[in-house]
């Protein structure tokens, strides 16, 4: 039987591995998440699975159906430009501010996550090219944004990230495996640290931007093969 202190760290482990398997697509968009399959496929109880189940709710990757228990959250292509568009501007504002109160220690953590993202070239399987390659990615605009010194814009900046995940793994499946796509984003990170450094926050911005932007072309056309309008 769980401990009191272990049944936090359950939940924990259930939220983490079932809003993986989500974005992974193990689960497709608008299927019943069945608590009989979810108890056998993750060994765990009802409770953990009800608390993980309410944070994806409260993450918008899962809707809950009044007495009907719950759906992995449907997938559209306005969710996708409107997910995109507000994460776009918002890392803008954000890198502005981070260019104004970022301080050496923050230009220091911009370069070493950047060199670290360089680094992943040869890695054994396809699908550790795309965590490793992820992870990093992740840091790198992580170790951006923190410049800003704003813990509520920080937050906001994790609420959309948590739910443009599902949308975000599409492009990563189609392009990050590719010599060239990894080219391609090298070329851009580069270019965005050079303009970062220099401190010119309009053009970092409007970088900024179009870079976080250049999924949306290849996840709708994900989309529409899927037959999802």
């Amino acid at each position: 039987m769980p401990t009191s202190t272990s049944r936090p760290n359950l939940a924990i482990s259930a939220y983490r591995d079932l809003k993986r398997d989500i974005i992974r697509g193990r689960f497709q968009a608008g299927e019943k998440l069945l608590m009989s399959r979810l108890k056998e496929h993750y060994g765990l109880s009802t409770g953990p699975l009800r608390e993980a189940l309410s944070q994806l709710v409260a993450d918008r990757l899962v809707v809950a159906i009044s007495q009907r228990g719950y759906r992995v959250a449907p997938m559209s292509l306005a969710e996708l430009n409107d997910i995109y568009d507000a994460r776009a501007q918002l890392e803008g504002l954000v890198l502005g501010l981070a260019i104004e109160r970022g301080d050496d220690d923050w230009e220091a953590e911009v370069l070493a996550t950047a060199h670290r993202l360089g680094k992943v070239t040869a890695v054994s399987t396809p699908d550790e090219l795309l965590d490793t390659w992820d992870l990093r990615h992740q840091a790198f605009h992580t170790a951006i944004a923190s410049g800003c010194n704003s813990p509520h814009l920080l937050q906001m900046r994790a609420s959309l990230f948590n739910q443009v995940e599902r949308y975000r793994h599409l492009w990563l499946k189609k392009t990050v495996m590719s010599a060239s796509a990894l080219a391609r984003k090298h070329e851009e990170h580069s270019a965005l640290v050079d303009v970062i450094l220099a401190r010119d926050g309009a053009r970092a911005g409007a970088m900024m931007r179009d870079h976080l932007m250049t999924p949306v072309p290849i996840i709708t056309q994900v989309l529409h093969d899927r037959g999802i309008d």
